[in-house]
Parts: structure tokens; sequence; C-alpha cells
């Protein structure tokens, strides 16, 4: 099972948004403090363990500046919890709450797939 990977620096970021011209990313934002994020990271821990796409988590109470970052850059409002699927810093998907399930990851990574984008695993 292949771990996902936190953001808890700027700087992570910076490396991972610039990553994201090259493969496809998965951001997901969690709250420590929740019951429906503890829900949703689960959904999202599910999925990685398919190895699809790179995911990143940010935990957004304990690192605010990362998170008010990612919002800033991607131009989504910050919600928690909340997914972003990016591939050449555009949000192809976003989504929080209840919609984060295991079912939905996979149906935007594979729309990702199905698009005239090269073919990623």
């Amino acid at each position: 099972m292949k771990m996902i990977n936190e953001l808890t620096t700027l700087e992570q970021w910076s490396e991972i948004w610039k990553h994201s011209m090259t493969t496809p990313i998965i951001i997901y934002k969690h709250s420590t403090s929740c019951m429906i994020s503890a829900r949703a990271l689960k959904q999202v821990e599910a999925f990685q363990e398919e190895d699809i796409i790179d995911c990143y988590t940010v935990k957004v109470i304990e690192n605010r500046p990362v998170s008010n970052q990612i919002a800033k850059d991607t131009e989504i409002p910050h919600k928690s919890p909340q997914i972003l699927l990016i591939d050449k810093q555009q949000i192809l998907w976003d989504t929080s709450h209840f919609k984060i399930t295991k079912r939905r990851i996979e149906e935007a990574v594979q729309q990702l797939s199905n698009t005239n984008r090269p073919k990623y695993p």
C-alpha cells in the first residue's frame, strides 16, 4: 500500500504544484477535528491503495498557511474535507464533505484517462 504524502510546508506545496505540470495529482484537505473528514480520509486511503495517482494531504488546522496557499493557487475556495484533482496546474475536479468517496475519486481519475491527454497509469 502506498502512503499518502503529507504536505507541511509552503516549499513542499510549491514543488507539488510544479510537479502537476508533468503528472496529475490529488490533494486532500483534512481537518483532524472533524468526523466527516475522518470518514473522507478513509475513502481517500482506500483509493490510494490502488496506487493509481500521487496523493497528498494537508492537515488544514496544523498547516493553515499551506491550505491557504493551495486555495490561492488553485482559485478554489477552501473547504474541509476537500479533494482536488489537478493536472498541469488546472483543477479538473473537486468536491467536499460526504461527496468524497472512493468511487467518485476513481471516476474522476478515469475521466482524466479518457480525455485526449497522455495516458496515465
